[in-house]
């Protein structure tokens, strides 16, 4: 694979380690985050510090972005020291966070006027994916582009082609639905077995050897055990991923029963102060809605 300059937006949880992965791939890195802490730990993995994304992008052949959410994105891409302020015609433009399918067309649209093909791929998998480049990565835009970015895609983990602009921003949409329902489903299972007085542990033994077995529980069941709620992706992020969906949802008819429940769940969660906290804490507002505070499973 021919090594490239890519620039490389916003070093959080998921960012640090994906953009780690191009590093040792070869690629020369050159990267910005707002949060000084953030741009060191680039800086320390053996990337350049960029000044602005706007530096970032005038020195790259290649910029991803992977920031919390849409106005983030359009500051990144649209601001008068973005991306799109210094880009040069031609360079491939890639999102990965995760935001509103009409956030991502529209800065697609304005990257187009510049010459700049330009891809949404938001992930799942969270910091365990991230680290182990194993994440799954939901690709808009045009094919050919997309076959170009697919060598870079394979250093992060495996991407799917899902279809035109907004697409991979749509389908990520349906990917957070399924994720809020494991993880309620779960939360609900574990707090119903301690009620009765059934060890957590014992629960998520068995639950993961049979048909209610998911990634969720095998990943962080056993976390929720010993009360290690340490972010891989923060509740707060998964809140506004199920606006994302209720925003969607409401501009293609669609009717999402269970989705508004979940949101409801998780408006509890970042009112409650848990935010912060990985979005398998949504566990503690079930604890709280039936009186009962999970057992902890001391090392």
């Amino acid at each position: 694979m021919e090594k490239k300059t890519i620039g490389f937006i916003g070093l959080g949880i998921m960012g640090t380690p994906m953009a780690g992965h191009l590093i040792k791939a070869g690629h020369k890195l050159i990267c910005y985050d707002i949060v000084p802490e953030a741009l060191q730990r680039g800086v320390e993995m053996g990337a350049e510090a960029g000044s602005s994304c706007k530096d970032v992008a005038s020195r790259a052949e290649v910029v991803i972005s992977m920031v919390p959410d849409s106005p983030d994105v359009e500051a990144v891409y649209l601001s008068e020291d973005g991306v799109l302020a210094g880009v040069r015609e031609g360079t491939l433009l890639i999102d990965m966070s995760t935001i509103s399918p009409v956030t991502a067309k529209k800065v697609a649209e304005e990257a187009a006027k510049k010459g700049c093909p330009m891809l949404d791929a938001p992930v799942s998998g969270g910091d365990v994916g991230a680290r182990e480049a194993r994440l799954s990565i939901m690709v808009g835009g045009d094919y050919e582009v997309f076959q170009q970015a697919v060598p870079i895609f394979e250093l992060l983990g495996k991407p799917t082609y899902c279809g035109p602009s907004g697409s991979g921003q749509i389908v990520k949409a349906c990917n957070q639905i399924q994720v809020a329902m494991n993880f309620i489903g779960m939360a609900e299972a574990l707090v119903l077995g301690a009620k009765a007085g059934v060890d957590p542990e014992i629960i998520i033994k068995v639950l993961s050897a049979g048909y209610a077995q998911t990634r969720v529980m095998d990943v962080r069941g056993p976390r929720i055990v010993k009360g290690d709620y340490t972010p891989g992706f923060r509740g707060r992020f998964h809140y506004k991923d199920l606006n994302i969906i209720r925003e969607a949802a409401r501009a293609y008819g669609a009717s999402l029963p269970a989705s508004a429940l979940a949101h409801e769940l998780f408006t509890a969660m970042v009112a409650n102060g848990w935010g912060d906290l990985d979005h398998s804490a949504i566990v503690k507002v079930i604890e709280l809605m039936s009186n009962c505070q999970l057992p902890v499973k001391k090392e």
